[in-house]
C-alpha cells in the first residue's frame, strides 16, 4: 500500500486528522521536499522522513524530477510494502509527481490510498474571499505558455519560484491583460505569520522581493480588460441583434462580397507600405468580415464561427503531414508539391483541367493567368526557355497589329488577351509577380504624371491647353527624377 497524503498549504492547523495519524503511524515516510512550513511541525513531533530534494539539483528538468521520484517510490514500496508519500497542499492539486505515481500504481496493480488535504487553492480563496463558482482557472507557472487565458474568470498561477519565472509570467500575461491590471501577489497563503497578500499592478510582478517557492499569483476576473476574440463575436451579435444597427442587420453573404475584396486589398496595401499600424487595422477589417459571415451563418442555422475554425484547423493539419504526420520533406518546393497532391485528393480532381477550372474566376486576371500557367507547366506544357516566351510576346503583338483596325471587336479582344497572357508567361519565367509589376508601373506613371501636372500649374498652364510634345518634354524630365 502506498498512502499519498497532503501536508496542506503550510499551517499545521490545516493538517487533517487522517494526515496526522498517518504521519505518526511509524510507516516509512517520504516527502517530496522539506521546503514547506509544515515540515517544521513534523520535526517537532520527531517524525522521521526522507526527502527527494537532491533530485532537483541533479536533474535537468522538472519532468525528470517527478518521474524519478515516482520510480523510486515504486522501488521503495517493493522493499517496505507500506510507505507514505507526503506532498505540499492537496495531493491532486498541481502535484505532477502524484499523478505519475498513480499511473504507475495502476499499471503495476499496486494498491494506493489518497488522503485529502487543504490545498493552496483553498487557502488563496479564503485569503481573498473568492467564490470559485464564478470561475477559477489554475495554471502551473511552467506551463503558462501552453495555456489560453481568459479575462472572464479568475486565474491562479502557482509555483512562481523566483524572479526569473515571475518575469516570464508577466510577459505571458501582457499578451492578454493591460500592463496596469490589478493582480494579487500571494506568498504562503493560509500560513500564519508568513502569509503575504498584496495588490499590485501587473508590470510590478517581478519586482517583489519576497518571491520564493511559496509564491502564487491571482488575476481577478476583469471584463473591462483588453478586448479579445470573444468580444468581437459579441459586438457582431449585438450589431445584428434587435436594437442593433439597421445597416448591419440588412447584410447578407451576397451583399458583403465586395467588402471582403476591398478589405483584402487594403491589407496588401498596408503590407506594401510597410505600415504596421495600418496592417493591424486592415487585418482587423478582414477578421470582421469573417466574423460577419459566421454570424449570418449562425442565424440561418447552417454554420457558426466554430465550424469555420474547425474547418481551417483540419485543413492545416491535413495539408502539413511533414509537421503533424510522418512525411519527410527537404524544402519548401516539396511542401508545395504535397499541398497540391493533398488538395487534389480532397477535392476529388481527376484531371488537370478540373484543377484549372477550380481556380477562382473572381481573382484578378493576371493572378489567375499565372496560376493556370503554373498548373500547365507542372505536366511539362511550357516553354523550354525564356527566349521562347519572348518570341511568343512578339508573335502576339503582331497579331494585335493585324486586327486592331478592323471592326471585329471579338477578335481584337481575343488577340489583346493573348498578348497579355504571353507577357504573364515572361513574368513567370523571371519569377516576377505580374500583378505587382503592373501596379508598380501604374504608381510610376502616376508619379510622373503628377510631375507634369504640378510643373504646368507652377507655370500657370492648364494641361488641356498643352500639346503632347510639351507634355512629353516634362515626362522625360520626370523620368530623370526618382
Amino acid at each position: 500500500m502506498i498512502k499519498i497524503i497532503g501536508l496542506g498549504p503550510g499551517d499545521k492547523n490545516a493538517l487533517t486528522l487522517g494526515a496526522i495519524e498517518t504521519l505518526k503511524s511509524g510507516e516509512k515516510i517520504f516527502l517530496r521536499t522539506f521546503k514547506h512550513p509544515t515540515v517544521q511541525y513534523l520535526d517537532d513531533l520527531n517524525i522521521a522522513y526522507n526527502t527527494f530534494d537532491d533530485k532537483y539539483e541533479n536533474s535537468k528538468s522538472f519532468d525528470e524530477v517527478y518521474n524519478s521520484i515516482a520510480e523510486e517510490l515504486i522501488i521503495s514500496h517493493s522493499k517496505y510494502k507500506q510507505i507514505v508519500y507526503a506532498v505540499p497542499g492537496h495531493p491532486l492539486v498541481a502535484e505532477k509527481s502524484v499523478s505519475i505515481l498513480i499511473e504507475k500504481c495502476k499499471s503495476l496493480n499496486i494498491e494506493y490510498n489518497l488522503l485529502p488535504a487543504v490545498s493552496f487553492v483553498d487557502a488563496i480563496m479564503e485569503s481573498l474571499t473568492i467564490d470559485p463558482i464564478e470561475g477559477i482557472k489554475i495554471i502551473d507557472a511552467f506551463d503558462i505558455n501552453n495555456q489560453l487565458l481568459d479575462k472572464r474568470s479568475g486565474v491562479i498561477i502557482t509555483q512562481v519560484y523566483n524572479k526569473f519565472i515571475a518575469s516570464e509570467i508577466k510577459l505571458a500575461l501582457l499578451d492578454y491583460y493591460k500592463d496596469d491590471t490589478k493582480i494579487y501577489f500571494i506568498r504562503a497563503a493560509g500560513v500564519k505569520n508568513l502569509e503575504i497578500v498584496r495588490e499590485i499592478p501587473l508590470y510590478e510582478l517581478d519586482r517583489q522581493e519576497e518571491i520564493d517557492y511559496l509564491t502564487s499569483v491571482y488575476i481577478p476576473k476583469d471584463l473591462d480588460n483588453n478586448k479579445d476574440f470573444y468580444d468581437l463575436l459579441e459586438v457582431m451579435k449585438t450589431l445584428r441583434g434587435e436594437g442593433g444597427c439597421p445597416w448591419d442587420r440588412e447584410q447578407t453573404h451576397e451583399s458583403l462580397k465586395k467588402y471582403l475584396l476591398e478589405e483584402s486589398y487594403e491589407v496588401i496595401e498596408a503590407i506594401e507600405n510597410k505600415n504596421d499600424d495600418m496592417l493591424i487595422e486592415e487585418l482587423g477589417d478582414v477578421l470582421l468580415q469573417v466574423v460577419f459571415h459566421a454570424e449570418i451563418g449562425n442565424e440561418e442555422g447552417f454554420f457558426n464561427i466554430n465550424d469555420v475554425i474547425q474547418s481551417i484547423c483540419n485543413k492545416m493539419i491535413d495539408r502539413h503531414p511533414h509537421v503533424f504526420g510522418e512525411v519527410d520533406v527537404e524544402n519548401s518546393n516539396e511542401v508545395l508539391d504535397n499541398w497540391d497532391k493533398i488538395k487534389k485528393k480532397e477535392k476529388g480532381f481527376k484531371t488537370y483541367t478540373e484543377e484549372m477550372k477550380h481556380i477562382a474566376k473572381i481573382l484578378p486576371a493576371l493572378i489567375r493567368a499565372e496560376k493556370v500557367q503554373k498548373k500547365a507547366a507542372k505536366v511539362g506544357f511550357d516553354w523550354d526557355k525564356i527566349e521562347d516566351a519572348f518570341h511568343k510576346v512578339k508573335e502576339e503583338f503582331y497579331e494585335v497589329k493585324d486586327v486592331y483596325k478592323n471592326n471585329n471587336r471579338e477578335k481584337i479582344l481575343e488577340e489583346v488577351g493573348d498578348l497579355i497572357f504571353s507577357v504573364v508567361n515572361v513574368a513567370r519565367f523571371l519569377d516576377i509577380d505580374p500583378e505587382f509589376a503592373l501596379n508598380y508601373t501604374i504608381d510610376k506613371f502616376i508619379n510622373r504624371f503628377s510631375h507634369i501636372e504640378q510643373t504646368a500649374i507652377d507655370k500657370g498652364l492648364k494641361l488641356e491647353n498643352m500639346t503632347l510634345q510639351e507634355m512629353d518634354l516634362l515626362w522625360d524630365e520626370a523620368k530623370t527624377k526618382k
